[in-house]
Order: structure tokens, then C-alpha cells, then sequence
């Protein structure tokens, strides 16, 4: 059996995701890995778009951030954050990748503070970003993170990005574009959707060497389960030697 550690299953599973001709709104890490990576498998004519303003650039190799040079790459476009979130506002955008320090049931996202203090939190983190942006307009997010109870909470310390808000049809309710939202959870562990009438996060699929168990005990809510629950499908040996030997050969990401 070919060896692969958990963020090279992240990012392959991720990258499956992505289908040929979509666009999507990513950062550095984890997700540019997976959307390169789906651009040299299955998906050649993937746009990818970075926040900074590179739009539909020919990385060639893995960029250390959304400003670095190589995301204007023999790009179509060298924009700014203004032309990206413009695309984004006006729905050309189908996926983006995003990250936080909290998740809850529902997809919502915390990346300002742990703590209920604003003005004096136990740890003040980075903020939105673009996060808030993408979230708001793009019409599938989906998340890539390790599992565990610190991150997976029932209550957020503070919400920074929309997912479904409170469930059910409070999102479509805020006025946010009507049909888009959280779409796919992808841990170390398993990958989840959400169920479309609660918009609660549900397992649909378990990573190799985990059980259920494992990912309801790394998780500080009730997950709800596929009833055609199935195992993921590990990296494929093709797929880890295009993201090791062409997507991140100095091991930004996959070496960490």
C-alpha cells in the first residue's frame, strides 16, 4: 500500500472537489495545493483566483502567499483584491477554501478571538481577511482542517465568517445569494457535508484508520451520518507523485 501522510490525503481529497472549468477563490497552504493539484489531474482548466488578485495564473510551483509573484503568473489577469472580490460579488465564483480557529455545526467560522472578551481575548488571531468575502459570495466553501475538539465547538468564541448561520433557511433569510454556503468539510479524519434541511454537519465518509468513533470523540458536537456512509478513497499513487514532485517540491505544505 502506498504511504502518505494526513495533509497529502487532505489535499487529495480536496482536490477531487474541483471540477474541470470551475473557478475557485483560494489561499496559500493547503488549498492552493489541492486546487493545483486537481489542475494536473482531472480538472486542467480549473481558475483558480487568489485574493490578492492573481486570476487564472500558471503557478509554477507552490507560492508562499497570496501576494507572491508566482500567483501572477502568465495569468490572465494581474488584478487587485477589488477585481477578485468584485468576481466574487457578482457569483463568478464557484468554490473557495477556507480555515479558522472554530468551526460549528452549521459551517460557521471563527479567525478573531478565543475568548468572550473582545477588547482583552485570551488570544487575538489574524481576523477575516477575505475570509468573510469569499464565505458571503462564493457559492461552495469548503474547509480543510485537522480534527478535534478545540476546533469542531458547539458555540463559536466570536463569528467571523457565515456558514448556515442558525440552520435551516436563516442563511438564504440574511440575504446572503441563495444557494450558496458551506459545502464540504474535509479533516484528517473523514469528510462531511451538511444535511440540506437542518444544515447540520453530517459524516459521509471515513479516512482509513479512523472509525466513527474516532471522529465523534474529536468533535464537541453531535455529527449526524450519511446513511450511505463509505470510506474515503486514499491517494492514489499518480496523484501523490504530481503533488509531490510538481505541485510542492520543497515541501511548503506537505512537509509540515
Amino acid at each position: 500500500m502506498t504511504e502518505y501522510t494526513e495533509i497529502e490525503m487532505m489535499i487529495c481529497v480536496a482536490a477531487r472537489e474541483l471540477e474541470n472549468g470551475a473557478t475557485v477563490g483560494v489561499g496559500t497552504g493547503a488549498p492552493c495545493a489541492a486546487s493545483m493539484l486537481a489542475q494536473k489531474t482531472s480538472a486542467p482548466d480549473l481558475v483558480i483566483i487568489f485574493e490578492a488578485g492573481g486570476i487564472c495564473p500558471e503557478l509554477p510551483e507552490m507560492p508562499i502567499s497570496v501576494g507572491d509573484s508566482r500567483t501572477f503568473y502568465k495569468a490572465a489577469m494581474a488584478g487587485s483584491m477589488g477585481d477578485t472580490m468584485e468576481a466574487c460579488s457578482r457569483g463568478l465564483v464557484d468554490y473557495t477554501f477556507l480555515g479558522g480557529a472554530q468551526i460549528d455545526m452549521y459551517g460557521n467560522l471563527n479567525s478573531t478571538i478565543i475568548g468572550t472578551d473582545h477588547q482583552k481575548p485570551k488570544v487575538r488571531l489574524p481576523g477575516s481577511g477575505g475570509a468573510n468575502d469569499f464565505a458571503s459570495f462564493c457559492w461552495r466553501m469548503m474547509v480543510i482542517t485537522p480534527q478535534d475538539k478545540r476546533r469542531f465547538v458547539e458555540k463559536l468564541d466570536f463569528r467571523t465568517t457565515p456558514g448556515w448561520l442558525e440552520g435551516g433557511n436563516s442563511r438564504d433569510e440574511s440575504g446572503l445569494p441563495l444557494g450558496s454556503g458551506p459545502y464540504k468539510i474535509i479533516t484528517n479524519m473523514a469528510v462531511m457535508d451538511f444535511e440540506p434541511e437542518t444544515k447540520r454537519m453530517r459524516v459521509i465518509s471515513i479516512n482509513q484508520g479512523y472509525s466513527l468513533t474516532d471522529v465523534q470523540e474529536n468533535c464537541g458536537f453531535e455529527l449526524l451520518t450519511a446513511s450511505n456512509m463509505v470510506e474515503t478513497l486514499p491517494p492514489q499513487e499518480n496523484e501523490l507523485h504530481i503533488l509531490r514532485e510538481e505541485v510542492d517540491p520543497y515541501r511548503y505544505v506537505i512537509g509540515r
